[in-house]
Formats: C-alpha cells, sequence, structure tokens
C-alpha cells in the first residue's frame, strides 16, 4: 500500500475529525458527522496498522481516534434529548394511555374512603374497637397536627417520599397478580378513612381536610396511577386483545408500567415537598390548599390533555 497516497486521500477528512474533537459544543449534525469520521478513522488505523506500520502515522492516527471516542462519550453525557424526550412525549403519552384505569381507581377509592367516613361516624362503636377506646379529641387532633412538624422538614420529606414511592412501586409491581394491588389499596384506604372519621367524629374534620389537601390532591393521584397502571399490566395477560400474544401484551404494558414508575418518583418528589414544606407552613389555609390544588391540575393537564397530544406522536404499532 502506497502510505503517501492513502494520507493524501483521507487526510482531509482526519483533519475535519480533529477540527470536530476541538470544539466544545457542536450542533446535532456536527455530532453525527463526527461520529462517522471517528468510525472511518477507527478502520483507517486498523488498515494502516496491519500494512503499513509507519510510527508517526499511527501515533498521529491513535491518537486522534482516542480524542474522537473521548469527544463522543463527552457528547452523549451531556445531552439531554433522551431526558427531554421522556418527559415531553413518553410519560404523558404513558399516563394517557392508561388514565381509564387510573381515573377508575380513583373515583373508586375517594368514593370508598368518603363512605367509610360515613358508615364510621354512623356507628361509633367502629372507632372505639379500632383504637382500643373512644380516642381522647384534642389528644387525636394534636397528635394529627403534630405529626407534620413533629421532625425535622428534611427528614420528613425523605420519609414520606421513600415510603409513598415504594407503595406505588409495590403496586406497579404486583399488579401482574391482581389480587394484591386490592390488599395494599384497602390497606390504606381503611387507615386514612378511620383517621378521617375520627377527626370528624372530634368536629376537627375542617382541620384534617386542610392538612390532607396540600399534597394530597398529588400523593394520592401518583398512587391511584400506580394502583391503576398495575391493574393494567395484570389486565394484559388475561386480555391481551386480538392483535397480541399474551408475552407480547405482557411486555408491552409492562413497559409502559417501567416509563409511568420513573415518573411517579418525581411526582412524588413533589408531593414530599409540599407535605413537609407546605403542609405544616404557617401559611394561611387557602394558600396550602391552592399551591397543592394548582400544582395537582398542572399534573392533570400535563397527563390528559398534553398526554393526548404526546400519545399522537409517539404511537406505537401495539397501540
Amino acid at each position: 500500500m502506497d502510505l503517501d497516497a492513502y494520507v493524501a486521500e483521507h487526510g482531509g477528512e482526519w483533519r475535519r475529525l480533529e477540527a470536530l474533537v476541538t470544539r466544545r459544543r457542536l450542533k446535532p449534525v456536527e455530532v453525527d458527522e463526527m461520529v462517522l469520521l471517528y468510525q472511518r478513522a477507527a478502520t483507517h488505523l486498523s488498515i494502516v496498522r496491519s500494512r503499513t506500520p509507519d510510527a508517526v502515522v499511527l501515533a498521529d492516527l491513535s491518537r486522534l481516534v482516542l480524542a474522537g471516542r473521548a469527544a463522543i462519550n463527552r457528547s452523549e453525557r451531556v445531552s439531554w434529548r433522551p431526558a427531554a424526550d421522556f418527559v415531553m412525549f413518553k410519560l404523558p403519552a404513558a399516563l394517557y394511555r392508561t388514565r381509564w384505569w387510573w381515573l377508575t381507581v380513583t373515583v373508586l377509592m375517594v368514593a370508598a374512603a368518603w363512605g367509610l367516613i360515613d358508615y364510621v361516624l354512623g356507628h361509633p362503636t367502629v372507632l372505639q374497637e379500632w383504637f382500643g377506646a373512644h380516642p381522647d379529641e384534642a389528644q387525636l387532633v394534636d397528635d394529627f397536627v403534630n405529626y407534620y412538624s413533629e421532625y425535622r422538614a428534611e427528614t420528613f420529606f425523605s420519609a414520606v417520599w421513600v415510603n409513598n414511592a415504594m407503595l406505588a412501586a409495590q403496586c406497579l409491581a404486583s399488579g401482574v397478580l391482581i389480587l394484591p394491588v386490592f390488599y395494599l389499596l384497602g390497606t390504606n384506604l381503611i387507615n386514612i378513612g378511620m383517621m378521617g372519621a375520627a377527626m370528624f367524629d372530634a368536629g376537627a374534620g375542617d382541620v384534617y381536610l386542610t392538612y390532607i389537601a396540600p399534597h394530597g390532591f398529588l400523593e394520592l393521584t401518583a398512587l391511584f396511577i400506580g394502583a391503576g397502571v398495575g391493574l393494567r399490566i395484570g389486565w394484559s395477560w388475561i386480555a391481551p386483545g386480538p392483535l397480541m400474544t399474551r408475552r407480547q401484551s405482557l411486555v408491552h404494558w409492562a413497559k409502559q408500567g417501567m416509563v409511568v414508575a420513573v415518573g411517579l418518583v418525581f411526582v412524588l418528589l413533589v408531593s414530599g415537598i409540599l407535605e413537609a414544606y407546605v403542609t405544616p407552613s404557617p401559611l394561611p389555609a387557602p394558600v396550602r390548599i391552592g399551591i397543592g390544588g394548582v400544582l395537582w391540575v398542572l399534573f392533570l393537564a400535563y397527563a390528559l390533555v398534553w398526554g393526548r397530544e404526546a400519545q399522537r406522536r409517539v404511537r406505537e404499532p401495539l397501540d
């Protein structure tokens, strides 16, 4: 092989690659060009090493290939495109696809919670059996209010975030078996309903709602989404539909569940911040409830309004 001719033929590509790898910022088109030139330079290095092991050319080409690889890795690390695509399209599309499942769970659970509160208020002995004795009303209200400020906000935030994220993850993961989701939901329904009934029975229903609402809108919706999507995954192998096998249906909806699971981590992060910093704050009750309500409405718009557009843009063949 004529080394001089080979260098003359490909020297322009090498110089262009060297110019690209030294730039701090590249346009998407330039990144694609750099990757292509890097691949060619790696091939050229292999050819030169095997046919004409010239020390100078080998050293220059080796240095250029290493620089190209480093530049490519650097551009991949700082790319926000996958994260932006996830937030703007994949997550809202997955929420929209499963909307009827989690909206149904939300309506049923809210109705069941109010039904439980109404039933317990009509049967006072239930409270006595639940608490072991009729609760001291003043102590009950104090304990409920102090729960949100008993610990440092940072510690409380971490605890509720992890707890709620674990609960949502359990609902998603156990959804394939259907029944465990109802157990998890039922356990939390009873805890919330019994505490609500006790607070209303103590004449502190307004305090209960004031302290639940700021974070509860978003937090409970996230948990209901986890349960609804989990049930959708379970239903996928029971009734896969005419276009997919049971395995294909399960894999397809499990992927949607993974997308939602990642998204719920950040939704519950926001609700945890609300619970730790806004719920126990000295702000007027309407302001605290308003902050939580606005964020909740924005999330619903993101999932249902923008989600519809995102679903159209990322429609998958099996949808």
